[in-house]
């Protein structure tokens, strides 16, 4: 717990500030670099609270802890030496545009026929992609606690991936985890798509929405 300046975290200060991506993005990094400190502690766990959770008082603090304590107890055995790890895959390889080559289609028939090849070359290359990314899902949640798959299109994209996902992995299960992973980009990549792993996180995904304000 530490106090912070109502002239910069006061209800109207923070509807401004949260507006400033450069000021956030600080205050962000600030904060994930507190939660990390603790993590890393021997024998830790962490239940990291989001971002600008703030109470008015301490006796507020006090009384929202002691109303959750059992579901923060829960929260704590589920989460308790294990840690986040993210995974996406992304195709790599676009669809190939129709072309006729270097020869001349002699007919429209033949150009027809050209086009739908070409098409149905690339949606098998597309669904193949898709297969590989859910075998990787598949192979991944073998090895965690529990899964949290993310299905929201961010605002903007235009390809959205083939797999979001986050993983709770045992502390013990993370070289069979990691093994795993590198086997699965392996897939992939040959399938035209790329597999980013990411972590180890405390466990923001796996804790609900945690304590609240």
């Amino acid at each position: 717990m530490a106090d912070v300046p109502l002239a910069r975290y006061g209800e109207s200060a923070l509807a401004s500030g949260i507006r400033d991506l450069e000021w956030v993005s600080r205050v962000a990094l600030a904060h994930e670099a507190v939660v990390e400190h603790f993590t890393r502690g021997r024998g830790s766990t962490v239940v990291p609270l989001k971002l600008f959770t703030l109470f008015s008082t301490p006796e507020r603090l006090i009384s929202d802890l002691r109303s959750q304590a059992v579901r923060i107890a829960a929260m704590i055995g589920r989460i308790r030496g294990a840690r986040e790890w993210g995974v996406r895959v992304l195709r790599t390889q676009p669809a190939k545009r129709v072309t006729t080559g270097t020869r001349a289609v002699r007919s429209g028939a033949a150009f027809l026929e050209a086009k739908k090849e070409a098409r149905d070359a690339a949606r098998a290359a597309a669904e193949h992609a898709r297969d590989t990314a859910e075998r990787a899902f598949g192979q991944l949640s073998k090895l965690a606690l529990e899964t949290r798959r993310r299905d929201d299109i961010p605002d903007g994209a235009t390809t959205p991936p083939l797999l979001d996902a986050a993983f709770l992995v045992a502390a013990k299960r993370t070289a069979a985890f990691r093994a795993a992973a590198r086997r699965a980009s392996s897939d992939c990549r040959r399938a035209g798509a790329l597999l980013n792993l990411t972590g180890p996180w405390p466990a923001y995904s796996f804790v609900g929405s945690g304590v609240t304000g």
